[in-house]
């Protein structure tokens, strides 16, 4: 074994490892599984109680050369010149990066924007986080309505009530607590209820929500608007109905339908084979609501409206799940980029 022992320092100290491939070529032969060095364990349980004191030393001697080697001439490969990488050209021109695109609710709320703003409507944004009053409280909610259980509103904390917003109404409220008449204002952004995720509804969504209060407001003045934001919006020539609804902030209420445009009104899925596609709510802000937030109803009227950003991107582009807003699939959002 002595013989031996000589034999495989001798050629570990004269292999050639210059090379990276070198290098792993003298790692197969010496210090993997099936390497001499290995192959020298093996044959040292054979060895004879008198022998493996000598033997046992020698070998653990040469396992430490053969790796020490192997280790130092690695670092110098791995930080020499010749680890660096020269194929790179610094002085050819960068490649041009592709543009991106806008998400898709982005592109339907400015649009919406844009139309308000021509308007004469300003923007005005508000807490994603809010306190009872300026949620239910202030807009005739009743104490035991339904939207006010846990079931429906994501509350933060409770005793006084603190919540995310269900709607941007709230938004509105802060506008007539200001008391800046008169008011044209729409209002932007996400809220959120406590619903099951599915293809149609979601617990995040976004919404923009429209306040006009002046004097003599009328409820022509809110239909007349609203037909001409709905003829813009879509681009096509429609037909348009108000149904009596019921909002506790509004008297008389109302639900605005357009004619199904996709099936010009023979019926489909999407407008459920009625012909008509309920696009938003709408209606006279209650003389209550007024009074609530110091503005004296006597005087002052006004109209409110209120629609999904989802519910408006998803007809325009005729889609059938709101879940693919959510999930950042480029697949998906790509095939907006033409919108910039």
């Amino acid at each position: 074994m002595k013989e031996q022992i000589a034999a495989i320092r001798t050629e570990a100290a004269g292999f050639d490892i210059s090379t990276a491939d070198a290098l792993e070529q003298y790692r197969l032969r010496f210090l993997s599984k099936k390497g001499l060095v290995s192959e020298l364990f093996e044959a040292f349980r054979s060895v004879s109680g008198e022998d493996k004191k000598l033997y046992g030393k020698e070998i653990n001697l040469l396992k430490q050369e053969v790796e020490g080697r192997w280790t130092a001439q690695k670092e110098v490969l791995e930080s020499g010149p010749a680890a660096i990488d020269n194929s790179f050209d610094a002085t050819r021109p960068p490649q041009p990066l592709g543009l991106g695109s806008r998400h898709p609710l982005s592109l339907v709320r400015q649009e919406i924007i844009r139309f308000f703003e021509a308007q004469g409507f300003n923007i005005s944004e508000g807490h994603e986080v809010v306190d009872d009053w300026h949620n239910f409280g202030a807009l005739n909610f009743d104490e035991d309505h339904p939207a006010r259980d846990m079931q429906d509103t994501f509350f933060v904390q409770t005793d006084p009530d603190i919540l995310l917003r269900t709607h941007t109404s709230t938004v509105q409220v802060k506008e007539m607590q200001l008391g800046n008449l008169p008011i044209r204002t729409i209002s932007p952004g996400r809220v959120y209820r406590n619903e099951t995720v599915s293809a149609r509804s979601h617990m995040q969504f976004h919404q923009v929500e429209g306040l006009y209060i002046a004097e003599n407001v009328s409820f022509a003045d809110l239909k007349q608007t609203l037909y001409l934001f709905a003829t813009e919006f879509f681009g096509r020539d429609l037909k348009v109905r108000f149904r009596a609804s019921y909002f506790p902030f509004t008297e008389p209420s109302a639900e605005m339908d357009v004619s199904c445009f996709i099936c010009n009104q023979a019926g489909c899925s999407v407008c459920k084979q009625t012909g008509w596609v309920e696009i938003l709510g709408c209606g006279m802000v209650d003389p209550q609501v007024l009074e609530n937030c110091g503005i004296d109803s006597k005087r002052y009227s006004g109209y409110a409206f209120g629609m999904g950003i989802e519910r408006m991107t998803m007809l325009k582009y005729q889609m059938k799940d709101i879940r693919l807003f959510f999930e950042n699939d480029l697949r998906f959002l790509r095939q907006f980029s033409s919108e910039l």
